[in-house]
């Protein structure tokens, strides 16, 4: 008797069991239809029905993953902490715990969390924790404030603006649906119909697109399409003057296929005066049955239309593709945009404005949920993808970044505080605008140069040059920053004063003047002298060495150029190779200094270059001869064109510059000057250019008193030269006239060539009219006649 009793309770529980087991995995079937059609709110009901008769570890897998699908976030941590607790749980589930923990902002947790794991987050390098500890800790420049006149308890996102100054934004607003418990999806609408009036991803109304009043009400805007639930992601183009948008356009039935789902689709039509969407036409490549297309954008400028599409081909999810279309809005075949933007998993929300592309992603290293993204778009392609940090993106889902023709700019975001389950936010910068204006020294605006600013804390800030060649920069306040300015030929300019701090206004205008750098500049001229027949250096000269060495340690831009001599006495070989000597003694002396022999140019003429006639044969005093025996040296600035070059120190405006003194540090330079003056005897005169017979080409050493006078008027800008040209009295009256004025002109075209305005210069010519000696009726000697033949200059005294 008792063991009858015992098999028919074994029996009766065998029963019960089975039962239970059926209708457990009746349910996780059912389950599994919906999760996989995408009907999360059907399938976390029945996978939480079916944990609570049997807590699985299979089950708390399947209801984490659903919440995380549909971005109830709290409640995905929740079941990511029941599956962490299952022996069975692996790795890859402790690396979705540890992220639900993030995007419902329990970053506090997460180093107890991992201690609690025996994991480190170099364990988990696709979490990228520190990387996101960076954004959060990157201070903001940009203030969030909600749209109040838009948003509502339900969910509203994305925002656009059509030509009447309306604004359009989706919304699933209405009765049906419990706004409190689950936030709404918006990537993709596909599913199989379960209600004309509901969706059955979440149990909540069909987007719809809605318009904003000018008395701040909104309006449902009604759309042509029929059979259309969803209808959502406004997108007006001004050029094409056509609304894009995202449908999802319900059948029930299909002949011959008893289970399909319904995917979402592009369109685009006009908007009526009344606000409302007419002749809609389909973009060419919806396919409602195979894949989804939606979040519709048009970049006019390349004629493209973006848009996100799971269609075949992608990485994985929803990619981000372009189609080029033509006048007649004839689409070319989607083009993917590459792994450079797209990942395994879901990118969306295109947008394009000026040099940026926008979009949304899940698998870029964001801060939880979707971020969005902002990438460098030069002729087509886009790179240097980066997240757009605080306050664009939170722990939550952030996504759709539009800018609007006034300026303003909107995200939409479900991140907490909101009104609803996604609200559309504007953003304000808080940074100060720096606009730079660059001119050359004339005033004359220089629209193409390089740029590099960093702050205080050594962190480098974004530029943009407009074509008008103005510098646009976003300053945070209460900073100092440093800004450094460059181009080819020019001085770079650095700002090292720049700051925020304290600074009321908007926008921070600075101008600049930009100097081009002055090439080969002859900064000074002197000359060393030698004894008869020796090339070593004497102690009368050795203090004009140690100077000119001292002037160019101290001034690295300088070169000096040595061109040295001998006079007349002995053959010309030997007066070459004796000029070399004196060459290479210069050099020598220079480098015991600290000088680079680099920066020493050599050459030597032996007898070639007389100062004066004290040629072969000609009868000449010592002290002639000790003239030609000589180092001409000349100190020359900036002498490779290929080279930038830094401003010497000490320049406060690099467009004043005299070529003299003021590109040199060191009061060395005016010693020299004074002794070369000395030398030169010409410190209160005017040299006189003497030519040869029927010439009117200037001499080296012409040219090297022509220097001096240079010298004098970039030194001095109120001097102004009087050239007076003359000639002997052989030749006709008319072609004298004709040499004397070459001869004024080539003195006068020399000092222009050399940086003299030809405003200070006025010259004439005589011809034989003005003779120092009268050789007309007379025999005059070679002498007498070249001292007729010359040019003299004298000071402008009406101008001084």
């Amino acid at each position: 008797m008792k063991r009858g009793f015992l098999i028919l309770i074994s029996v009766i529980f065998l029963v019960f069991f089975k039962l239970d087991v059926h209708a457990q995995s009746r349910l996780l079937r059912y389950a599994d239809k919906q999760y996989d059609l995408e009907n999360y709110l059907k399938a976390s009901e029945s996978y939480r029905k079916a944990f609570d008769r049997r807590n699985k570890y299979s089950t708390a897998l399947k209801l984490a993953k659903t919440f995380d699908k549909f971005g109830s976030y709290e409640n995905a941590y929740d079941w990511w902490t029941i599956v962490v607790g299952f022996e069975e749980s692996t790795k890859e589930d402790y690396s979705n715990y540890l992220n639900s923990a993030i995007k419902i902002g329990k970053w506090d947790e997460i180093d107890q969390l991992l201690d609690d794991s025996g994991f480190t987050s170099s364990d988990y390098p696709e979490l990228n924790l520190e990387g996101i500890r960076t954004i959060l800790e990157s201070p903001s420049t940009m203030e969030l404030s909600s749209v109040d006149l838009v948003n509502t308890d339900a969910s509203e996102f994305g925002i656009s603006v059509d030509k009447y100054g309306n604004t359009y934004f989706s919304s699933d607003r209405g009765p049906i649906g419990d706004v409190e418990s689950i936030p709404s999806v918006r990537l993709d609408v596909k599913n199989e119909m379960f209600s004309n009036e509901k969706s059955g991803v979440n149990e909540r109304e069909y987007y719809k697109i809605y318009r904003k009043n000018a008395d701040g009400s909104s309006s449902k805007v009604s759309s042509d399409l029929t059979d259309a639930m969803h209808y959502n992601d406004p997108h007006y183009s001004p050029e094409l003057d056509l609304i894009f948008y995202t449908a999802f356009v319900g059948k029930k039935k299909i002949k011959g296929r008893k289970n399909f789902v319904n995917h979402a689709g592009i369109y685009f039509g006009k908007i009526d005066q009344s606000g409302n969407i007419i002749d809609s036409k389909p973009f060419k490549f919806n396919q409602h049955l195979d894949y989804g297309v939606m979040n519709p954008f048009v970049d006019q400028k390349s004629k493209r239309l973006y848009f996100a599409s799971d269609m075949p081909g992608g990485l994985g999810g929803f990619d981000i593709y372009y189609s080029e279309f033509d006048d007649n809005l004839n689409f070319s075949a989607p083009v993917n945009l590459g792994p450079l933007v797209n990942t395994p998993y879901n990118e969306s929300h295109p947008s394009v404005y000026g040099s940026k592309f926008y979009f949304t992603s899940r698998g870029h290293m964001g801060l939880g949920g979707m971020d969005i993204f902002v990438g460098d778009y030069i002729n087509g392609n886009v790179d240097n993808i980066r997240n757009m940090g605080l306050p664009y993106n939170s722990i939550r889902d952030d996504f759709n970044f539009i800018a609007s023709s006034d300026g303003k700019s909107f995200i939409s975001s479900d991140r907490k505080g909101g009104k609803g389950l996604d609200d559309i936010y504007t953003l304000k910068e808080l940074f100060k605008v720096l606009k730079v204006i660059v001119e050359d020294c004339n005033g004359d605006p220089i629209t193409e140069f390089d740029s590099h600013i960093v702050d205080n804390l050594e962190k480098a800030i974004e530029t943009e040059l407009t074509k008008e060649g103005i510098l646009i920069a976003g300053l945070n306040p209460e900073r100092e920053f440093s800004l450094k300015i460059s181009k080819k030929g020019y001085f770079e300019i650095n700002d090292d004063s720049l700051t925020t701090i304290g600074f009321e206004g908007d926008t921070l205008v600075k101008r600049y003047k930009m100097a081009a750098i002055p090439y080969k500049t002859k900064l000074l001229s002197a000359n060393v002298y030698y004894d008869f027949d020796k090339s070593n250096i004497r102690d009368s000269e050795k203090p004009t060495l140690e100077r000119i060495g001292n002037l160019m340690v101290e001034n690295p831009h300088t070169v000096l150029y040595v061109s040295s001599h001998t006079d007349s006495r002995a053959s010309n070989a030997y007066n070459e190779g004796l000029s070399e000597r004196r060459a290479t003694s210069v050099n020598k002396y220079l480098t015991s200094l600290g000088i680079s022999p680099e920066r020493i140019k050599l050459e030597w003429f032996g007898e070639e270059r007389p100062v004066n006639d004290c040629g072969d044969g000609q009868p000449c005093s010592e002290s002639n001869h000790q003239l030609n025996r000589r180092s001409e040296l000349t100190l020359t600035a900036f002498v490779d064109k290929d080279m930038e070059y830094e401003l010497p120190e000490g320049i406060d405006n690099p467009c004043e510059l005299g070529i003299h003194t003021d590109l040199l540090t060191s009061s060395g330079a005016e010693e020299i000057f004074e002794k070369d003056l000395e030398k030169a005897e010409i410190a209160n005169e005017l040299p006189t250019i003497f030519f040869d017979f029927d010439r009117s080409n200037l001499k080296p050493v012409q040219e090297k008193e022509l220097d001096e006078v240079i010298r004098q008027m970039k030194s001095d800008t109120t001097l102004n030269l009087i050239i007076e040209g003359h000639t002997d009295q052989r030749g006709s009256d008319v072609y004298n006239e004709y040499l004397s004025e070459l001869r004024a002109k080539t003195v006068m075209d020399y000092l222009i060539k050399n940086g003299i305005d030809r405003n200070r210069i006025e010259y004439s010519f005589y011809g034989e009219n003005l003779p120092i000696h009268d050789c007309r009726n007379s025999n005059c000697s070679e002498a007498l006649h070249k001292e007729n033949r010359r040019t003299t200059l004298r000071w402008n005294q009406n101008v001084l």
